[in-house]
């Protein structure tokens, strides 16, 4: 069994593997498409009630993207070279290391650059440089230049595949001695007799759709550790649970979110042009909203396209999918893809709060880093490199903190917050504060704003912005808004959502309770609020085509239906559902979409 077992992108089968007697100093290795992972775990069959195995570390991340593996590398590299023994775990639940990783990407190279000076000798996926940066304005038929605002010059930046780059980081994590365990969903908080975080527990697996055991049914592992980082990424399940119980938002704006839809196309050589960035405001969505788009052309021949449309928009009947479709027939953007094939989609939600919506990041036993927290700078549309240098601190600060007392454990490392104040993250997203906020005060002052900030305040003012509303609390009852008309998709340059759901590989084991699940205290909300007030947004703004409503003949008793096998994990219902009555948890492991190159 051991010798024959394999990994690939859409297995969930890994889960039911039975590995006893695996020490975790001698991890079995399995193969998978892209890399080599750390796999060491002992199942316990039996019962929901059997006791759950557990392993001890000193630090566990939750999530390999760029923070959770920019700091467990950093950990390791400071260990290695000081000749000391600091054991770190990464647990993912995307079947692959990068199998989750969706952004846009124009990636700044600054925290790589400080984690590996010689990424270039490791051949790090960064092969396209940016050349030529443009800003456009649109209407319906036109493309108007504008001056490019400092934020989105792009000099010394390279267009990449964001899920590539994580794949490398993967790879050094390994290398280093990091234990990486991918297919594995962690969808619980472990807290120890003090209260402080204490590790995580993966879920059990083997559960049919009724709640009961299948014959396959495995207990989770509780994986424990001394702290805990939390980089799931953007509305993360347990990141949110965290920030719950120890009120980590209570000095803090409430986070708004956006939603960013990918794809992916091979286009003609005679239409591509290497290194070229495009972002365009205006046309199709009404600039009462928050919405850009970007265009990037990557070597050898792909162009990397979408649209990022702030989630605190009015109308329930706003459809940011069929948005995005709609703007690929602008002529200043057919011409790219004409005789050209989409290979790629996916969608995921983006955190657009900034410097006022980010939480306290420290408590008892853990700290949170990356998009978990929001260290996204709007107006650069840029995060990877903000989430890479605070999963950095964090690990230099539990370090630090590590040598000087080996216990650390309980601790609340506060080091790590302070020196977020005293790095250059704090310094570029404050700079940028008050851009994205005085988009409430109407389109004209935004404009002007923008323009005085970005080319002569550069964020030196004494006032700061607030935001006082949730996304979900500025969604108007569709009695107060138009509906919009969409036009139906050609099949070549613009798609349905299904036909695009194929391209990203997206997989759920069907026979499993539903991980989108409504709130026990909001049952009565689809049917008597969000159906009958705000005309089920649901079936709009999902990029999946998760949530829809049937009736009886008459048209009559409306009742949501959730697929919840299409979820692309974008997190966009958990943010935008009427009085927010869906809650996402984790699946199985392994399920979701599997992404290649976003």
């Amino acid at each position: 069994l051991l010798s024959h077992a394999k990994l690939t992108s859409n297995q969930t089968s890994l889960h039911m593997l039975r590995l006893s007697n695996c020490p975790r100093s001698t991890p079995l290795r399995i193969g998978s498409r892209d890399s080599s992972v750390r796999l060491c775990r002992r199942f316990l069959s039996g019962e929901a009630s059997s006791p759950r195995e557990a392993m001890e570390y000193d630090v566990v991340v939750v999530g390999a993207g760029p923070a959770g593996l920019s700091a467990a590398i950093r950990l390791k590299q400071r260990a290695n070279k000081e000749g000391k023994d600091i054991n770190v775990c990464v647990v993912e639940k995307g079947a692959e290391v990068g199998s989750h990783i969706l952004s846009g990407n124009v990636f700044d190279p600054i925290s790589l650059n400080e984690l590996f000076p010689d990424w270039k000798e490791r051949e790090a996926p960064l092969v396209t440089p940016v050349k030529k940066d443009k800003f456009l304005f649109l209407t319906e038929k036109h493309a108007i230049p504008l001056p490019v605002p400092p934020p989105l010059h792009n000099e010394g930046n390279y267009i990449i595949s964001l899920g590539g780059l994580v794949r490398w980081l993967g790879k050094q994590a390994e290398e280093l001695g990091i234990e990486i365990y991918p297919g594995f969903s962690a969808s619980e908080v472990l807290y120890n007799e003090k209260g402080s975080v204490c590790g995580i527990a993966t879920s059990d697996v083997g559960i049919g759709k009724d709640g009961q055991p299948k014959p396959n049914f495995q207990r989770g592992m509780e994986l424990r550790a001394k702290q805990t980082l939390f980089a799931e990424g953007v509305r993360g399940s347990l990141s949110e649970l965290v920030m719950k119980k120890f009120d980590l938002r209570k000095n803090s704006d409430p986070q708004s979110y956006g939603i960013g839809i990918k794809e992916v196309w091979e286009v003609e050589s005679d239409k591509f042009e290497e290194g070229l960035v495009v972002h365009t405001l205006g046309w199709p969505v009404s600039v009462s909203s928050w919405c850009g788009t970007f265009m990037y052309h990557m070597a050898p021949n792909k162009v990397l396209i979408g649209i990022v449309l702030g989630l605190d928009y009015k109308n329930p009947y706003l459809n940011p999918y069929m948005e995005f479709q709609r703007f690929k027939h602008h002529p200043s953007v057919s011409k790219y893809l004409k005789g050209g094939k989409c290979v790629a989609y996916g969608a995921r939600a983006i955190n657009e709060g900034g410097l006022q919506s980010l939480p306290s990041l420290t408590f008892p036993g853990g700290a949170l880093i990356g998009c978990s927290a929001g260290f996204l700078n709007v107006p650069r549309i840029k995060g990877s490199h903000t989430a890479m240098k605070t999963g950095m601190l964090a690990a230099d600060a539990i370090y630090d903190q590590y040598t000087n007392d080996e216990d650390i454990s309980d601790k609340q490392i506060v080091q790590y917050e302070e020196d977020f104040r005293q790095s250059w993250v704090y310094k570029e997203l404050h700079a940028v504060r008050n851009v994205h906020p005085s988009h409430k005060y109407g389109v004209p002052f935004f404009f002007a704003y923008s323009f005085l900030d970005s080319f002569l305040f550069k964020g030196r003012t004494p006032w700061t912005f607030h935001n006082s509303k949730t996304d979900a609390e500025k969604t108007l009852p569709a009695s107060q808004c138009k509906p919009i008309e969409y036009p139906k998709p050609d099949g070549e340059l613009s798609f349905d959502i299904l036909t695009n759901l194929t391209r990203s590989g997206t997989n759920h084991n069907h026979d499993q309770p539903s991980h989108l699940r409504i709130r026990p205290e909001k049952a009565d909300v689809p049917k008597n609020t969000s159906y009958q007030v705000y005309g089920a947004p649901e079936t709009r703004f999902c990029p999946a085509k998760v949530y829809e409503y049937v009736t009886d003949e008459q048209g009559q008793n409306p009742s949501l239906v959730i697929n919840a096998q299409n979820c692309v994990h974008c997190k966009t219902c958990d943010i935008k559902t009427p009085e927010n009555y869906i809650q996402w948890t984790v699946p199985e492991g392994g399920g979701g979409p599997s992404y290649e190159n976003m």
